[in-house]
């Protein structure tokens, strides 16, 4: 298997509570949070890709409304996530 697939199956572990559990919430804005960490260093080395950069915008905003709904239904948890993926100074 390959580096990428493992972290992607830790992730869905860890914030999912089971494998086959990829469409939870917080699973979808934990692999949101890597693949925007990713991109964010990319983008260091490679000022003239504004193709990608859409894409990134794309990727926060979801991230964001997947995070405002959280935050409306279960507060703590947003609480918690927010600190466990280091979103928030």
């Amino acid at each position: 298997m390959l580096k990428h697939e493992l972290d992607t199956k830790n992730l869905i572990l860890k914030y999912g509570k089971s494998n086959l559990n990829s469409g939870h919430s917080f699973v979808q804005i934990a692999l949101l949070t890597r693949k925007i960490n990713y991109l964010q260093k990319h983008f260091i080395s490679h000022k003239e890709d504004h193709c990608g950069r859409k894409g990134l915008l794309k990727m926060v905003s979801r991230r964001r409304k997947l995070l405002d709904y959280i935050k409306s239904k279960e507060y703590h948890n947003y609480l918690f996530l927010i600190k466990k993926l280091g979103l928030r100074h």
